[in-house]
């Protein structure tokens, strides 16, 4: 299964995909710098500012990924029981790129038009991408 994650709210993306990843299916996300967090701007980015900046040292963590596939991949392992060997499983048949790969061009990609963010009735919003931006910015 491709999915597109173009404008698409990332917190119930990842729900779905580890539902379908649990079942067994091998599940590929592109362009995950397209999904979208839902939230005021400003509070969105002082949050990961905050959750960044955490912590003693910064040797101990917690680590946030600054890559936007990978950003979404740590969410997607968020919703997983990734300390399990099921959810181990699961989560290694999950893959995410940024943009569209040359492989999947020619694959049926699925868009899921409930979790698109047009249905959300606030219009507040921000793209993953920004966001890693943001945080690259701060080092």
């Amino acid at each position: 299964m491709i999915i597109d994650a173009s404008d698409m709210i990332l917190g119930r993306l990842a729900t779905y995909v580890a539902k379908k990843a649990l079942l067994g299916e091998k599940v590929d996300i592109v362009n995950c710098e397209k999904a979208v967090i839902t939230g005021n701007k400003k509070s969105v980015f002082e949050k990961y500012k905050q959750r960044n900046e955490r912590g003693p040292r910064p040797t101990k963590g917690p680590f946030i990924p600054k890559m936007p596939d990978r950003f979404v991949r740590r969410c997607i392992r968020g919703m997983l029981p990734y300390k399990q060997e099921k959810g181990i499983k699961a989560f290694k048949r999950v893959m995410c790129y940024i943009g569209m790969p040359d492989e999947f061009k020619e694959k049926k990609i699925e868009i899921i038009q409930e979790y698109n963010v047009s249905k959300v009735p606030s219009l507040k919003y921000v793209y993953v991408d920004a966001i890693c931006r943001s945080m690259k910015e701060r080092k």
